[in-house]
């Protein structure tokens, strides 16, 4: 049989189980939250974010004469064990939850502080030497620790997801390279317009990508502004005055990050402003994906009534019924993700316009829809990249043909024969069937020659 321990609080007495280093709060979080399946646990930036923020303010703490030599070390030690990943199955708690945080940051409290004073010694619970609220919890609050800990994980995970992004935009300027001399046919509104190249078509997909890094680590930075020392709502009520600026320089030296003091600890506080705009960020690269993933749909399709201008590489079979059918089914799990990610931002959106007052308390489905959507968005760049983009091959006769046979290539004939006499040629290629290339002729609008020249597909690509 399992053994236990009792803890009390505010409530009353609780078990919890003998081995574990969380503590009641915890045990209470996990009894009445089971809401999303995904564990704080799940998520080991988030774990370490806060072991990075309980550990600067332990040195804050020391530094300000308030806490013994003996506790900084035993915490410390604690902490970057956290770091370092050890004991992070002893983060059980629902991503979402009620509270604003409050599970979230007692539960690190309560493992830091009976880690410690297993350090010191003493048994798990024996709070009177290392307590989670007076001592690892010491000038700080549930609403300065927990947004602190948010920002610097989405720091570190968005670090993460811009090298996923440069693997894929690699891949994309890779194929851009390998297919630069496929000629095929642009189209616009899904009708033929003017030939380009493959090469191009990819090169494409590649550069607008590459557009989000910048504004990925530009928007992260505005991560870096931080309340802590503000406690409660900002007013810094049990926080020493130079707690904020000191606090602010342990984290950025133990994490490497620019923290800096917000100028404003009451406006900071309740603020979601920066989880808005990156989250739209987000969103903006999930919009580019999903239309690149459509297009490769696009291109793909057939193999024999489609466009067939590009193979992907079969995964599986595509049919119960039908033999011999492949689905495009990484680009349309790469669109799925996409949709998951716009679903998100909105409830980030809902989330930081439902702020009331002087605190914001839908915080955990607001950090927990940034952070899925980041890890759902890294695993579909990957899975793009290794099961899709860098297997396609290019049907460069198909490509050939639809140029050659494309009334499309009529517009190329406008400064040479006039808008008129190219709308008529266009016109009657698509009565008769006959090529464009023949009626010019037929017309006597241009000497065989100079048509060929003119209608030459390399002519014709701007490169």
């Amino acid at each position: 049989m399992s053994k236990f321990r009792t803890e009390s609080d505010l409530l009353g007495d609780l078990q919890v189980p003998f081995d574990a280093y969380y503590g009641v709060q915890t045990q209470r979080a996990i009894d009445n939250f089971y809401i999303s399946g995904s564990k704080m646990s799940e998520f080991p930036e988030f774990v370490r974010a806060i072991a990075y923020v309980k550990l600067a303010a332990a040195q804050t703490n020391h530094e300000l004469g308030l806490l013994s030599d003996e506790l900084l070390k035993s915490i410390s030690q604690a902490c970057n064990e956290l770091i370092e990943g050890k004991m992070h199955e002893q983060f059980p708690v629902d991503m979402i939850q009620g509270g604003a945080g409050t599970s979230v940051n007692m539960n690190a409290n309560e493992v830091i502080a009976n880690r410690a004073l297993e350090i010191m010694g003493y048994e798990r619970g024996d709070y009177q030497h290392c307590s989670p609220n007076d001592h690892v919890n010491l000038s700080q609050s549930t609403n300065d620790a927990y947004p602190t800990t948010i920002k610097l994980a989405i720091i570190r995970m968005n670090d993460s997801l811009v090298k996923h992004l440069k693997q894929l935009v690699d891949a994309f300027r890779n194929k851009g390279k390998e297919f630069a001399d496929v000629i095929k046919m642009g189209r616009t509104q899904l009708q033929d317009a003017v030939p380009m190249t493959l090469g191009q078509e990819f090169e494409a997909f590649a550069a607008t990508l590459e557009e989000e890094i910048t504004r990925l680590n530009n928007l992260s930075d505005l991560f870096l502004e931080i309340n802590m020392g503000g406690t409660a709502i900002g007013t810094g009520l049990n926080a020493p005055k130079k707690f904020p600026k000191i606090c602010a320089d342990k984290l950025a030296a133990a994490t490497g990050e620019a923290f800096v003091p917000a100028a404003d600890l009451v406006e900071a506080t309740p603020d979601t402003g920066s989880y808005v705009i990156y989250s739209s960020a987000l969103k903006r690269m999930a919009v580019k994906l999903s239309k690149i993933c459509n297009d490769l749909r696009l291109l793909s399709s057939g193999p024999r009534a489609g466009l067939n201008e590009i193979n992907l590489p079969p995964m599986q079979p595509g049919s119960s019924i039908m033999p011999g059918k492949v689905n495009p089914v990484i680009p349309e799990v790469v669109n799925q993700v996409c949709f998951k990610v716009y679903g998100n931002d909105l409830t980030v959106t809902f989330a930081a316009e439902a702020g009331q007052l002087q605190l914001n308390v839908m915080e955990p489905v607001l950090c927990q829809s940034i952070i899925e959507s980041i890890v759902f968005l890294e695993r579909a760049l990957d899975t793009l990249r290794e099961k899709c983009i860098v297997g396609i091959t290019a049907n460069r006769e198909v490509c050939l043909n639809m140029v050659k046979n494309s009334i499309g290539i009529v517009t190329a004939l406008n400064p040479h024969i006039g808008y008129k006499n190219s709308t008529k040629i266009a016109k009657e290629a698509l009565e008769t069937g006959k090529s464009v290339y023949d009626l010019v002729l037929e017309h006597k609008l241009l000497s065989q020659d100079k048509l060929d020249e003119i209608l030459d597909p390399k002519n014709m690509l701007g490169i």
